[in-house]
């Protein structure tokens, strides 16, 4: 959205409720809320990841120790200037609970974007390259349309793809490769 001027928290505040607003490389996003295929995504996604990485006593080992939270604000190129991921994960020995903060300043360890046809180019463009710059070393894009999953690795700012997957795959895709992602699962 442009202001003609450099965005504020305030702009952010001052959308109507069914929009969401970002800052990101000083721009305004205001972006509406996820349709339910969307929402299911991330349901299902974080059941599964809960299942398998929350504390490390269920089948991912040292790989199991995680925080994961939907939609958490991140302050990652500055304060107040707001970026959401859909889902984001750090390491526990990174992030060892969960903050008390409206927004959290440490830069995930892994980012899922769920893509819907308003979204796709803000998430795949500026929403990544921030990722990017902000070294989170693994994102994540899922499509339920296309019912795609694509997997980056982080190479100093630049996304690597790791793998695309679609329809009733099972996989297993860094960095939660310890345990099989069963794709069908994941589609309403």
């Amino acid at each position: 959205m442009p202001l003609g001027r450099p965005p504020t928290y305030a702009d952010v505040e001052a959308l109507p409720v069914h929009l969401r607003g970002e800052i990101v490389g000083g721009q305004l996003y205001a972006l509406p809320r996820p349709a339910p295929p969307h929402s299911y995504v991330i349901s299902k996604l974080l059941t599964w990841l809960n299942r398998h990485f929350d504390d490390g006593r269920r089948g991912g080992g040292d790989a199991g120790r995680w925080v994961f939270l939907p939609e958490p604000e991140l302050h990652l190129e500055a304060e107040e200037r707001p970026i959401v991921p859909d889902v984001a994960g750090w390491r526990r020995e990174r992030m060892p609970g969960v903050p008390r903060t409206p927004a959290i300043r440490l830069a995930p360890d892994w980012v899922c974007e769920v893509l819907s046809p308003s979204t796709e180019t803000y998430d795949r463009g500026p929403k990544m390259d921030t990722y990017g710059r902000a070294g989170v070393p693994h994102a994540w894009l899922v499509d339920p349309e296309a019912r795609t999953l694509e997997a980056y690795r982080n190479d100093a700012g630049t996304w690597r793809p790791l793998g695309r997957w679609q329809g009733a795959a099972r996989v297993r895709v860094a960095p939660f490769d310890a345990a099989e992602l069963d794709l069908a699962e994941l589609w309403a």
